[in-house]
């Protein structure tokens, strides 16, 4: 006879916990990265370069290398680490964290940068003899070395974020990158010194403009077998969180905040997971977080085309192109959490991925935020985005011209005057699509039959809406609908057993708003 198998206690969640040690002394939730960290030190290379979006674990991850170097064997009971690591070694280990803060000139970044020096020093007894702060991190990295007899560990934590606090600022900003550049520097001449060097951070800066001279930092932000370093994977919510899923949907969980890719195993960010856990509610706890105010600025003005977003096709080159100086919106995007890959090619010479929203936190929040900048009101979207979805429960594609029409006439003049972006000619579509993808849904652009390619699919609420937009004053009246139908888009979907409505919008620059709205069920 079977016996059914004892449910798991619930533990603590650690909410807010960046220190291993009080997430293992507390008896928190734990999953267990210690094996991919010995991976990590165990593989070619000494120094290594991590990018994650914020609130991924970074610094957990960081404090983790250090109990682990520093030998507190206790800490990694019944964990991978404690019979995989020699606990007869132990290192002196330099940590160096920015996230405590915000430096707004190259002052206050030398006087924290001396701060920490100073800190290490005393604390492991050392009288440093140079002057300038490189001169002072050699003599703290050597003299550590010679103390112990042990090489030295190096971390740093949010290594970027005096750069990044700074970006609408770039002459701050590039103030700060030189004086990181002259910190990390020293890296490379103290080599010798060095058992193992980890730097993590939002942003992956070039080389060049960062890490000038350390050409043997090994970037593993693209790298498969650590694709799950920082995250929560699917297997580790359904186990080492299984005590937290009754009465939670595990399919919405998942669409709600799996699928941050860098090549290898999805994950999910874990403050979103352990948020949900606490309050039983489904919400963009991350996004709302920080609200990413710098990138829609900066989207708008690029006018990206927001049916895009979901489908962007980049270089791994162009991925790491980011700098105060040269910041593409690929990157941003991509680096910031706001976009994942979602395939990855390789052809001769290079690598190129396919990047999609990674979640319907994400895809939701993003656009949201992207509509209140397209027609300059907080508000406005919010009232307009819950009368879309109540017109799509109806299933009444003829309520949508009304509520499309009314809001395009409620944009004043002067914001049209006053905004380039809205002289654009994707801006009238990308409203539209913002809309129906702030309520997250299953979405496809550019959607591909064997006639050629709808301009947007829309499946909610039982019903197919097909999408075709046109600007009349580039096309002539009625030939979005014409093209729904002569094309026969709608056979697609015919199989699905649910109405199909193709349905042609047109819309006047001149009129700045729809002027045909067309419905013919498929």
């Amino acid at each position: 006879m079977q016996h059914p198998t004892p449910s798991l206690p619930r533990r603590r969640l650690p909410i807010g916990l960046q220190t291993f040690a009080e997430l293992r002394d507390r008896g928190c939730y734990y999953v267990d990265k210690t094996g991919l960290a010995i991976d990590l030190i165990e593989s070619s290379g000494k120094a290594f370069f991590l990018s994650r979006p914020r609130r991924f674990g970074k610094s957990l991850l960081v404090d983790t290398f250090k109990e682990l170097f520093e030998g507190h064997r206790a800490l990694f009971d019944g964990l991978a680490a404690e019979t995989r690591w020699d606990w007869s070694k132990r290192h002196p280990v330099i940590r160096i964290s920015f996230g405590g803060g915000v430096l707004r000139k190259g002052g206050d970044l030398d006087q924290h940068i001396a701060e920490l020096i100073d800190e290490h020093a005393n604390r492991l007894g050392l009288t440093l003899h140079n002057q300038s702060l490189s001169g002072r991190f050699k003599d703290l990295i050597r003299l550590a070395h010679e103390q112990a007899g042990a090489s030295v560990v190096v971390l740093v934590d949010e290594y970027d974020k005096p750069i990044l606090d700074n970006l609408t600022e770039p002459a701050i900003a590039r103030e700060m990158r030189d004086g990181l550049r002259n910190l990390y520097s020293v890296l490379k001449d103290m080599d010798a010194h060095l058992r193992f060097v980890f730097l993590t951070g939002v942003s992956k800066f070039s080389k060049v403009s960062l890490f000038s001279g350390l050409n043997h930092l090994v970037d593993i932000t693209l790298d498969p077998p650590f694709s799950a370093l920082c995250g929560y994977t699917d297997e580790d919510v359904d186990t080492v969180f299984a005590p937290e899923l009754p009465g939670l949907d595990r399919e919405e969980i998942r669409r709600w905040y799996n699928g941050y890719n860098w090549g290898g195993t999805s994950v999910y960010n874990p403050f979103d997971a352990l948020l949900l856990f606490r309050n039983r509610r489904f919400k963009p706890y991350w996004f709302e977080t920080g609200t990413p105010t710098f990138l829609v600025d900066l989207l708008a003005e690029r006018r990206m085309f927001t049916p895009d977003l979901g489908r962007l096709v980049t270089s791994e080159t162009l991925l790491s192109t980011f700098d105060v100086d040269a910041m593409t919106a690929e990157a941003l995007l991509f680096q910031t959490g706001y976009l994942t890959i979602a395939e990855t090619h390789e052809i001769p010479g290079r690598t190129e991925y396919t990047l999609k929203y990674p979640n319907m936190e994400v895809q939701a929040s993003l656009n949201d935020s992207l509509l209140k900048r397209f027609v300059g009101d907080l508000s406005a979207p919010e009232p307009q985005i819950s009368r879309l979805w109540r017109v799509l429960q109806a299933g009444d594609p003829l309520a949508l011209k009304d509520l499309f029409h009314a809001f395009f006439a409620s944009i004043p003049n002067d914001w049209y005057r006053n905004n380039p972006i809205a002289q654009f000619e994707g801006y009238w579509a990308s409203i539209f699509y913002s809309h129906f993808a702030a309520l997250g849904l299953d979405i496809r652009v550019e959607d591909t039959t064997n006639k050629g390619r709808i301009d947007m699919a829309v499946l909610a609420c039982g019903v197919v809406w097909l999408f075709e937009f046109k600007v009349v004053e580039l096309v002539p009246q009625g030939r979005a609908l014409q093209q729904l139908k002569e094309r026969g888009y709608g056979e697609k979907y015919a199989g699905r057993g649910e109405p199909v409505y193709l349905i042609g919008v047109e819309f006047s620059r001149g009129e700045r708003n729809i002027v045909g709205f067309e419905v013919e069920v498929g």
